[in-house]
């Protein structure tokens, strides 16, 4: 009888946590496919990426962020695209010959390899916007095209690649 008992509590707490992982999965994540090459060498395209939709809920968006958003062109269905949190509020962001400058300090960018050498003006980013790029400066639509981009649109925070298997890490 204790065994039929412990196979019933095990069969119930696997359904439990399998019914919990459900839903925290409907509700507080989401795994869009990455297409394109704007954020190379971090997330390759064709790489699935684990997007956490529950903290900026509770805290900001942190320069460094990799986060997703929506963004449409006039006249094209919302896209997601991810890209890199370079902006916040109140910052100006200017690109001197590829090097980014936020408030007048050059950027540290240890994840960019792909420069771009192009200059852009200065930008002050809104309230309620952020200044996002891809990291791979070259072959990335980003804010240097469509502009801040506005908190409302974001998706969450990218927090880790997860398929294919060689792609499982922390980003």
């Amino acid at each position: 009888m204790a065994r039929l008992l412990s196979w019933r509590w095990l069969l119930s707490l696997v359904l439990e946590i399998a019914l919990l992982c459900a839903l925290i999965a409907a509700f507080f994540v989401r795994t869009p496919q990455v297409l394109g090459l704007s954020m190379a060498p971090q997330i390759a395209s064709g790489e699935y990426v684990l997007i956490d939709t529950l903290t900026y809920r509770f805290r900001a968006p942190a320069r460094g962020d990799v986060v997703a958003f929506r963004h449409s062109d006039p006249g094209t269905e919302p896209s997601t695209y991810i890209k890199r949190v370079i902006g916040l509020p109140g910052d100006v962001v200017t690109i001197l010959r590829g090097t980014v400058f936020v408030n007048g300090k050059p950027l540290s960018e240890p994840y960019v390899k792909f420069r771009d050498r192009r200059s852009f003006p200065a930008v002050r980013v809104p309230p309620h916007t952020l200044y996002v790029l891809g990291d791979n400066r070259i072959d990335s639509e980003d804010s240097r095209a469509f502009g801040c981009i506005p908190e409302s649109a974001l998706i969450g925070r990218a927090v880790a690649g997860i398929w294919p298997p060689q792609a499982v890490r922390p980003l």
